[in-house]
């Protein structure tokens, strides 16, 4: 069905679009707007939405394609189909690659999480952080392509915070939120002979990506799987503001079909006769995405309730409004009952001068409370930060509702990044409420601690120049790096064949294949090498995890089967397990799942465990 817009033909979807991005406030005239476009059903509808809608609201189009080079030939089909479509319709094209699978080995991260890293890097460019990028035509594209389309771009640096969620806490504001990009470097796969600037006249304003509805349900579906809060249930924001290094905006990521559904958008293609690109990997059930889209979600809708993507879309818009006012009552927190300082260790340096560069508390700022600087006499590098101490008023805190308690403490663990769980909150609330408690001190994440004063409730900030010592002492005896009260996660990747040090258990995890595995262990215990396929991650186990040993007849909890085994804290909450996805194939002390057990003939894997230096175990 088409309508009519300033007398030109326009379809009901688009219709329907236009008034959600005037109600929203999404797009003005004189936006220069990037359609991140895949290929796929999503991203291809929006490109033709916002075409249709393009002189209604005044905007400029362009084409923003980033080949993740994960797919190969499948990768460069797509690239092709992009350019392509934006000759057709005469856009500016700008198109970059980047070895996803590499940055995600070297950074230790997934590989969805590193290709949002590189591809949400690759916008933030495109907003003009001051870098220059690289434009081309369709018509360009396509011509150069046979001779570019294999060049990767090379992994960004370690430096500064990666991907979306900022290092410290943001405020958000509804369906907005104000996000510091990193600077990840890379250049462009494809140019013309003289490429443009992203000088102000030409840069991008806005990128438009394709999320809908379904994106938003199953978002929120596999965080309450998960394990999630308040600030998790939010899902995906309608905005984001994108800020360059100097903390200002330099442009805003949209998603304007985010309460539209994917089978909409297929309707409108098929009706406009508009094709577009298949991924492969939509249909691999090893992705928790995939099986949440094909399996969980439809099962719901089928037996429980059809409208369920649309309440958990509901669900997350609710929850933003939530964190919006939380986060103006931290705001407020954080500058009268949070009290920041100087570490006395940094006061008292033992021997080592130190000359501080402090600033008030009321410099406090996404950055976080890392507003002091040490530096060592007779050197003439810069200070490096050093994290503050945070006290907290006790009596307050104890005297506000237990909602109050635990945003608090969220919120100064946020600010001077502490990764704190509910589990850590939680001990940290029990701790600060218990009678005769003053004086004594609970080990938190990342080398902090609480002490308990009769007064305050004091965080308190660890010494750098004891690090290198503690991490030595790891590998000797590694119960004295274990708080007593709250276990610490941790979580590494296993090649095969390999090995990984766990530092917070103090052993060695390796993979042997082959005839070393066959020779060093019991024929029972081997896996299947071809079921191992993909990177194996070390971890110790979580809230909710499953595990079915051989020779049981279903499987269990984790929790319920250390509980049979009768494993105390802290060892209970760092017992360490392998995960292929997320699937657990090996845990200490189990037999290995039947499942993944070696057949006769096929080559076999190994997973063991020896201590740091000394035997197996």
């Amino acid at each position: 069905m088409r309508g009519r817009l300033y007398h030109v033909a326009v379809h009901e979807l688009a219709e329907r679009v236009l008034a959600h991005i005037r109600r929203q406030e999404l797009l003005g005239p004189g936006d220069r707007v990037g359609a991140a476009v895949s290929g796929g059903i999503d991203s291809v509808a929006l490109l033709r939405l916002l075409l249709e809608l393009r002189g209604e609201i005044g905007i400029v189009v362009s084409v923003v394609h980033f080949d993740h080079k994960l797919r190969g030939a499948e990768s460069e089909a797509d690239l092709e189909f992009v350019a392509k479509l934006a000759r057709e319709h005469g856009l500016e094209f700008f198109v970059e690659s980047g070895d996803v699978a590499a940055y995600a080995s070297e950074e230790h991260v997934s590989l969805e999480a590193a290709a949002r890293e590189l591809r949400y890097g690759f916008f933030r460019r495109l907003l003009g952080s001051g870098e220059e990028r690289e434009s081309t035509s369709g018509a360009e594209a396509l011509n150069n392509l046979a001779d570019d389309c294999s060049a990767g771009s090379p992994a960004p640096p370690k430096s500064g915070p990666q991907g979306l969620k900022p290092a410290a806490a943001v405020k958000l504001h509804g369906t907005t939120e104000v996000v510091p990009f990193p600077n990840l470097s890379a250049s462009s796969t494809l140019s013309s002979p003289a490429p443009p600037s992203a000088t102000a006249a030409n840069r991008l304003t806005v990128i438009a990506t394709g999320h809908t509805l379904d994106d938003q349900a199953e978002t929120v579906l596999m965080r309450v799987i998960r394990g999630t809060g308040v600030s998790g249930l939010g899902g995906i924001y309608e905005r984001i503001v994108v800020e360059d290094g100097d903390g200002e905006a330099c442009g805003e990521i949209i998603r304007p079909l985010l309460g539209f559904r994917r089978r909409e958008l297929e309707d409108y293609l098929k009706e406009t006769r508009q094709d577009w690109r298949e991924d492969s990997t939509n249909a691999d059930d090893k992705f928790t995405r995939n099986r949440v889209r094909q399996m969980v979600l439809p099962m719901i809708e089928r037996e429980f309730n059809p409208a369920v993507a649309e309440n958990l879309a509901e669900l997350a818009a609710i929850a933003r409004g939530e964190e919006d006012y939380w986060e103006n009552e931290v705001s407020g927190w954080l500058g009268t009952v949070v009290q920041w300082s100087e570490p006395e260790w940094s006061r008292n340096a033992g021997g080592t001068s130190l000359v501080q560069i402090q600033l008030g508390a009321a410099e406090l700022d996404a950055a976080g409370p890392r507003v002091a600087g040490a530096l060592r006499e007779g050197e003439d590098e810069q200070p490096e930060p050093v994290a503050m101490d945070a006290s907290v008023d006790r009596r307050w805190l104890l005297g506000e509702p237990v909602a109050v308690q635990r945003r608090l403490v969220k919120a100064v663990g946020e600010y001077a990044e502490i990764p704190l769980e509910f589990k850590h909150v939680e001990e940290i609330l029990r701790f600060a409420a218990e009678s005769g408690s003053d004086g004594k001190k609970l080990s938190l994440p990342r080398g902090w601690t609480v002490l308990v004063e009769p007064e305050a409730l004091v965080f308190l900030a660890p010494d750098p120049r004891r690090e290198e010592n503690a991490s030595r002492d790891a590998s000797q005896d590694v119960a004295h790096n274990i708080p007593q009260n709250v276990a610490h996660d941790y979580e590494y990747e296993l090649r095969v064949p390999g090995r990984v040090r766990v530092p917070e258990i103090g052993t060695v995890i390796e993979a042997l294949r082959g005839k070393a595995a066959e020779a060093a262990y019991n024929p029972e215990h081997l896996l299947d090498g071809e079921l191992l396929r993909g990177p194996l991650r070390v971890r110790n186990w979580r809230a909710g995890d499953r595990f079915w040993p051989a020779h049981t007849k279903a499987p269990k909890k984790m929790k319920e089967l250390l509980q049979e085994l009768h494993v105390g804290q802290p060892e209970h909450g760092l017992w360490p397990v392998v995960v292929r996805g997320d699937e657990i194939v090996w845990a200490r002390g189990f037999a290995v799942p039947a499942k993944f057990r070696a057949k006769a003939g096929s080559a076999g894997v190994l997973i063991r465990e020896t201590q740091a230096g000394g035997e197996g175990v």
